[in-house]
């Protein structure tokens, strides 16, 4: 199955991976001009270090630090968070909580937009953490989009 865009189209996505990983892939929509940006770490070096994320959070230092107004000119935002404790991390939840300017001047109101996680384990609260997003995509007035599990399935026409 492909999709193929009318008009051109300002895909920007906002991962937040300690790890690295989810995120390699960013083509497949014709027509889409996809950046991808990543949000401000919080925790200290050493705390990195500890986790054994240093080398990653090293790797991805080419991913440029997303801007409030980065999101303003995208036509559609895709977040990914990984799932902590069935809730998206830290660093998006504070890169979140700036944008109430952007919320007071409805900046965001009509954007397409949704979100992607994951997490180290097949119950580890995927879903929730989706679900708790989509509370601030809602009440900055964004459309909500999803892709249907029928389209996932390797048998889908």
């Amino acid at each position: 199955m492909s999709y193929e865009c009318v008009n051109s189209l300002i895909l920007n996505v906002r991962p937040y991976l300690p790890y690295g990983g989810v995120c390699q892939e960013r083509d497949g929509v014709s027509g889409a001009v996809v950046s991808v940006f990543r949000v401000p770490e919080t925790l200290p070096e050493e705390v990195l270090q500890k986790m054994g994320a240093l080398d990653s959070q090293k790797a991805q230092a080419n991913v440029p630090v997303c801007k409030l107004e980065d999101l303003t000119s995208a036509d559609a935002i895709i977040f990914g968070t990984p799932t902590r404790f069935g809730n998206m991390c830290g660093q998006m939840r504070q890169f979140l909580d700036s944008t109430g300017g952007l919320w007071s001047k409805n900046a965001l109101v009509g954007k397409v937009g949704s979100v992607f996680t994951s997490s180290a384990t097949q119950h580890g609260g995927q879903e929730s953490t989706i679900l708790s997003f989509h509370f601030t995509l809602l009440h900055h007035g964004m459309i909500i989009v999803g892709l249907p599990l029928y389209l996932c399935r390797a048998d889908a026409n």
